[in-house]
């Protein structure tokens, strides 16, 4: 009667250069996916600060004499601004909530944890922020 030996099973070695390969695919999916959020969090915080910067110059700019748009303008150009600085913060905070989620996921994978799902994705608490500012914005210009 043989006995049954694993370390001589082939399939053995097989299935942990496959564990090994599939280790590293989710790594580089984490990567792509954490590059994903780079440029998004980029996109608020550039539009933001173009927004700040537009509407600051805009404020520099002299009102025509005699114009009845003074005071409605230069609220405009306050809530732009606020706007901006809105925008310019959701970015900020979803660059951070980027990093520290990456950091986990592969703090998990190089463990060998298995993965874990987050109840509150990044995708979600970046559209909650948009929407509150958006919620916030129409508060504001009533």
């Amino acid at each position: 009667m043989s006995s049954y030996n694993d370390e001589d099973d082939p399939r053995v070695e097989l299935a942990q250069e496959r564990t090994e390969m599939a280790n590293f695919r989710t790594q580089l999916a984490l990567d792509r996916t954490t590059l994903a959020w780079i440029r998004t969090a980029l996109t608020f915080a550039t539009f933001g600060f173009g927004m700040i910067s537009y509407f600051r110059s805009q404020s520099m700019a002299p009102i025509p004499a005699g114009s009845t748009m003074g005071k409605d303008y230069s609220r405009l150009l306050q809530e732009a601004t606020i706007a901006g600085r809105l925008l310019l913060i959701v970015g900020i905070v979803s660059m951070g909530i980027t990093v520290l989620s990456h950091w986990g996921a592969m703090r998990r994978l190089r463990s060998g944890q298995p993965p874990h799902l987050h109840p509150w994705p990044l995708s979600i608490i970046v559209a909650l922020l948009v929407a509150i500012m958006g919620i916030g914005g129409l508060w504001l210009t009533r």
